[in-house]
């Protein structure tokens, strides 16, 4: 006999809260904020679970393997006829990001997002935020390069400590 797993909006986020960003796996895709919806079908349609996420940035190469984690960790889960939708509209914004998310990422060694841009000017290559270093916490830092390890983060060095690390970039 099959067990068949319960099928409430609550379980399933319990799920994806436990599915990590393959580039940043100290984070969830809850954390992030990408998860906009759990969508449960009525039995008398096609009784399946649609989970809605929005990518980070348009393109991002990590959303394929976002959408087939998700749908590994439903089905490891008892769950079947699944479907993950991707929405660009709204644009995700790093303010959907959790605060304990933005915790995970200083912890790890990435600046987290500040809450509002610090500087405010058009030109891509223009004065760079005020960023505090996830090291030593200072705010003594530079902008290496607008790209880092991933389009979604620029490359800053700390100029007490010395350190390059990774920042979230706010969006």
């Amino acid at each position: 006999m099959v067990n068949t797993p319960t099928i409430s909006k609550d379980n399933i986020w319990s799920i994806l809260e436990t599915v990590t960003d393959p580039e940043v796996p100290v984070l969830t895709i809850t954390d992030l904020g990408i998860v906009r919806d759990v969508i449960l079908h009525p039995p008398l349609g096609d009784g399946g679970i649609e989970v809605i996420i929005t990518p980070t940035y348009t393109g991002c190469p990590a959303m394929d393997m976002i959408a087939m984690n998700i749908k590994l960790a439903l089905i490891e889960n008892g769950f079947q006829n699944i479907k993950i939708t991707s929405v660009l509209s709204p644009v995700w914004t790093t303010d959907w990001m959790s605060e304990d998310g933005k915790r995970k990422l200083k912890e790890y060694g990435i600046a987290p997002p500040n809450p509002r841009q610090q500087v405010c000017n058009n030109d891509l290559f223009a004065a760079a935020e005020a960023i505090q270093c996830p090291h030593c916490n200072s705010h003594h830092t530079h902008r290496i390069s607008e790209f880092g390890s991933t389009a979604c983060k620029s490359l800053y060095q700390c100029d007490d400590c010395k350190e390059p690390f990774d920042y979230f970039k706010c969006h």
